[in-house]
């Protein structure tokens, strides 16, 4: 009988012990948690910068609703009393009923009519003229679909959100060289210097800023991939420091927790779009890109069905 009592007593000792282990742990997960959020709110706010809505949306965008949505990512190299030029120009399409991401890249040199200013030029100039706002409002206009949200990427500071989400690994495909970096076929480590390296090659490439374009996209899915990854958030403080010196954007703290929540598995589907029919030549003595109509029309089209616009 004594046995029988002494086995019920350390059972129930062992219980308590586990249940006062559990709160803990639970504590401390949600200590880190908490946290993590007031980390990350506080570097959206510093990021924040908001743009007028766009026009080209009949209805207001609904990311709770899962709706469709665009955004604008900016490579700008900003240098001390410069504004600078936007040298990436990529839109993105995110579907949350396909799961899928559609992924253009703009050629800097594009010769398109900047809104706003009332002339044609590259579309690149956009950003030097009127910054971002113009800069949208030009993409708009020459892909005729709304562009939602904007994201300005600093790519002086590029290096260091590649360092701060642990590094990258990429799939190059093709051997390049520029000075003293080697970046062989095949897949690719990259910090954050020769990741910004690797993403700025023009001349060593035949392909010229068609293939810097190319391994800009590899490079920023792989920083979304990686930054989505459960290793990277014990690294939390030095990503969101990074992400804030160095990143403006439209897109507020309850946007990102809806995306998050709502969208998260098209990153795993991106499809990858460029321009390949257009030509270059001079107006004057500066050179441009002229997209072809046709693949611009098919681009146009892609993008708005993707977007789920009549």
């Amino acid at each position: 009988m004594r046995s029988e009592k002494w086995k019920r007593k350390r059972k129930k000792r062992r219980l308590k012990i586990f249940l006062i282990v559990l709160a803990v742990l639970f504590l401390a997960v949600s200590a880190y948690l908490i946290s993590m959020l007031i980390s990350a709110n506080k570097a959206l706010e510093t990021m924040h910068q908001p743009i007028a809505k766009s026009d080209k949306r009949q209805t207001e965008l609904s990311l709770k609703d899962k709706e469709p949505f665009s955004v604008l990512l900016l490579g700008v190299d900003e240098r001390p009393n410069d504004r600078g030029r936007s040298d990436t120009m990529i839109v993105l399409t995110v579907n949350p009923k396909t799961e899928s991401v559609k992924m253009l890249s703009i050629p800097r040199d594009t010769y398109v009519e900047i809104v706003g200013r009332g002339t044609k030029d590259k579309i690149n100039h956009a950003y030097a003229f009127g910054g971002v706002e113009m800069s949208v409002k030009t993409v708009e206009n020459f892909l005729d679909i709304p562009i939602d949200y904007y994201i300005k990427i600093n790519m002086e500071g590029f290096e260091e959100i590649v360092d701060a989400v642990g590094g990258i690994t990429v799939y190059n495909d093709m051997d390049l060289r520029h000075g003293s970096y080697h970046f062989p076929k095949g897949e690719v480590t990259l910090d954050g210097k020769e990741a910004l390296v690797f993403s700025r090659i023009r001349k060593e490439d035949p392909r010229g800023d068609f293939g810097r374009q190319l391994r800009q996209k590899l490079i920023i899915q792989a920083i979304m991939n990686k930054a989505a990854s459960v290793s990277t958030l014990w690294n939390y403080q030095d990503m969101f420091a990074a992400l804030g010196d160095n990143i403006k954007t439209n897109l507020t703290f309850n946007d990102l927790l809806n995306i998050q929540k709502n969208y998260s598995n098209a990153r795993k589907n991106v499809e990858q779009l460029q321009f390949k029919k257009g030509s270059g030549g001079y107006i004057g003595n500066i050179w441009y890109y002229f997209a072809d109509e046709e693949e611009l029309a098919d681009f146009q089209k892609i993008l708005k069905n993707h977007l789920e616009i009549s």
